[in-house]
């Protein structure tokens, strides 16, 4: 780090610490514990500027100057101070071009401190040389959608979502077995069903009687006539049946 400006005498007490990487970003080992310096957030400004054009609004960059700002007006650190780490490992902004989609990658010193996805128009050539956007299709904006939505657990209105998306897309109303509104909706199912002992107002061990009963619900309300491995019948006839030799 470059050497720092003089610092008032400051009264006794507790000393003061500076931002760190690790209190803004999620990143590990030695960048965590370094303090956010001005010149680094000036080297995120300008490879952000070098590659969008602009500083982002929330990005790292902006992140970055406002800790950096902070360390500056307490004292802990110069105007011109630089992170050792990010002055040798790098400050660097990335693009990734799919089809339909730009991933941004911004890191320090090999350490990933944001990324976002934007959506960017295809460009075809036709048999005549003319340059002509292509339409993105209803498959492209769901695969799209997956990348965006990182771990959020699949709902009902997620499901209901990708089976009008499934309709619109092949035509049909018809809900093609193991399709993607089949996934879906099987997905927002289990995610319902997780945590169903708090939900219900009342709860019983399950008896080989239970098991029949909720099969043969099962099975009146299938299509096919048939019960789901995996599903709610068999999982309530495996317990009876856990249930039975426990006794």
């Amino acid at each position: 780090m470059s050497q720092e400006q003089p610092r008032r005498p400051q009264a006794e007490g507790p000393q003061e610490e500076p931002i760190k990487y690790g209190d803004v970003f999620q990143v590990s080992g030695e960048l965590a514990e370094k303090p956010v310096a001005p010149e680094d957030a000036a080297m995120m400004q300008a490879a952000e500027t070098s590659v969008l054009g602009q500083t982002q609004k929330g990005g790292a960059a902006a992140v970055m100057q406002a800790a950096a700002t902070r360390n500056e007006m307490a004292g802990l650190l110069g105007h011109r101070d630089v992170t050792d780490v990010a002055e040798q490992g790098g400050v660097v902004v990335t693009e990734t071009d799919l089809p339909g989609t730009r991933v941004i990658t911004e890191s320090v010193a090999g350490q990933v401190v944001g990324q976002y996805v934007q959506a960017t128009p295809i460009v075809q050539m036709t048999t005549a040389g003319e340059v002509r956007q292509a339409a993105i299709t209803i498959g492209e904006a769901l695969e799209a959608a997956a990348r965006t939505a990182g771990n959020k657990p699949v709902d009902h209105s997620d499901a209901a979502a990708i089976q009008a998306a499934e309709c619109r897309a092949t035509g049909s109303n018809l809900i093609a077995p193991g399709g993607l509104a089949a996934t879906a909706q099987s997905a927002a199912a289990f995610n319902e069903l997780k945590g169903a002992t708090a939900k219900l107002p009342a709860d019983k061990a399950a008896t080989r009687e239970d098991a029949e009963g909720i099969t043969s619900a099962e099975l009146r309300n299938d299509p096919n006539m048939k019960s789901h491995p995996g599903g709610v019948a068999a999982s309530v006839a495996a317990a009876a049946r856990m249930n039975e030799k426990g006794m």
